[in-house]
């Protein structure tokens, strides 16, 4: 087994392959709600337990995929408008 090869002996790299940046976000972020709220329903037996800072996480993973999902559509326009013709 090489660990190195040369340029002349490299294959070229793969194209990209295309994905939907969107539907892991909504999946994503989707289960972060559950997970607030399930944090909610339980939040005294999670504060007993010192685990209150569980609840401040989901909030911050649901906050942080919906800015994800803004992202995500602001350059799906920007590329749609420039008629670039890929998706992100």
């Amino acid at each position: 087994m090489r660990f190195w090869l040369s340029e002349s002996e490299r294959r070229p790299d793969p194209a990209p392959a295309r994905a939907d940046a969107r539907k892991a976000l909504l999946v994503g972020t989707i289960l972060w709600l559950i997970a607030l709220i399930a944090t909610l329903v339980f939040h005294a037996q999670l504060a007993a337990a010192a685990l209150g800072w569980l609840m401040w996480a989901c909030v911050i993973g649901s906050v942080l995929g919906l800015v994800g999902l803004a992202v995500v559509q602001v350059v799906r326009r920007r590329i749609t408008r420039h008629g670039d013709g890929s998706t992100a």
